[in-house]
């Protein structure tokens, strides 16, 4: 028991990269258990294939969650490793600079954006013609975060072990090329699936371009309604001029007042405008 209340302790005061690593974790375990009770070890367990993403659009219909799901399961050890091993780094980064909110925005819309390039490519591109296929992984997650970070600040360097300092572009030059290359593999299907995800972090860093907005908001934004907005800006800009206005009438009386100092002197200013001109002087 103790070492489940270390685990539940970590996972409470970790931030959001360590808390998908450790979901990310646990799914593959349970993966792993479910695929042990299978009557057959090449049998594909009743939880991946209820949860991944299928390549026909009607299978949306049936579990619509599988477009978000599928970026929490992944095929063997090796794959869950070193996706994991660059999400510990870059998501690291990433909420450097932006909010641990954005990065689960990120990873969520990665993924929903990399099924989405996935389905189409299975569905209309002559490749997969007579083909069929499962998708998991959190790797268009990862791409997005990738992407997304590098088009923010591209010359930022990161040191490698044994290579030395390394552009941040560079890397995700060389994540995006091997993505390409792989498009004519057994797994060109997930690496589509990749490229989505980050298309997203591109496209979106490149046109939003500031760390404090946020990406929901921005999507519901969409559908608010725009006279609330308009009445309100209206109204700031008659307050904006009856506060211009106000300004300038004062300084007229201030320069008048001085006009008048200057040809007669203090002393003839009257009881009022001595107490004005005090008045003004304590602003």
């Amino acid at each position: 028991m103790s070492i489940i209340n270390d685990l539940k302790a970590r996972y409470h005061n970790g931030n959001i990269v360590e808390k998908l690593i450790y979901i990310n974790i646990a799914v593959f375990f349970l993966t792993f258990i479910f695929q042990l009770f299978q009557n057959s070890t090449n049998q594909i367990s009743w939880l991946v294939e209820w949860f991944s993403l299928d390549d026909d659009f009607s299978s949306m219909l049936k579990k619509p969650w599988s477009i978000i799901s599928y970026g929490f399961l992944h095929a063997d050890f090796i794959h869950i490793l070193m996706n994991l091993m660059v999400l510990h780094f870059i998501g690291n980064l990433f909420i450097q600079y932006f909010t641990q909110k954005q990065l689960l925005q990120f990873y969520l819309l990665g993924t929903f954006f990399g099924g989405l390039l996935y389905l189409f490519s299975q569905n209309y591109f002559p490749l997969f013609e007579g083909k069929s296929s499962l998708l998991v992984g959190a790797s268009a997650a990862i791409s997005a975060i990738l992407i997304g970070i590098t088009t923010y600040m591209p010359n930022y360097q990161l040191k490698l072990r044994f290579i030395g300092f390394v552009k941040l572009w560079y890397i995700a030059a060389f994540w995006i090329g091997l993505d390409i290359i792989s498009l004519i593999g057994d797994n060109a299907g997930g690496h589509f699936a990749h490229l989505g995800g980050a298309l997203f972090g591109f496209l979106y860093v490149n046109k939003v371009s500031n760390k404090d907005l946020n990406l929901f908001d921005q999507l519901s934004s969409l559908f608010k309604s725009k006279k609330s907005p308009l009445k309100t800006v209206h109204k700031s800009k008659k307050k904006q001029a009856s506060s211009v206005k106000k300004t300038d009438i004062t300084q007229q009386q201030v320069d008048t007042i001085l006009d008048k100092i200057s040809k007669s002197g203090y002393d003839t200013l009257t009881k009022s405008e001595k107490e004005f001109l005090f008045k003004q002087g304590k602003k």
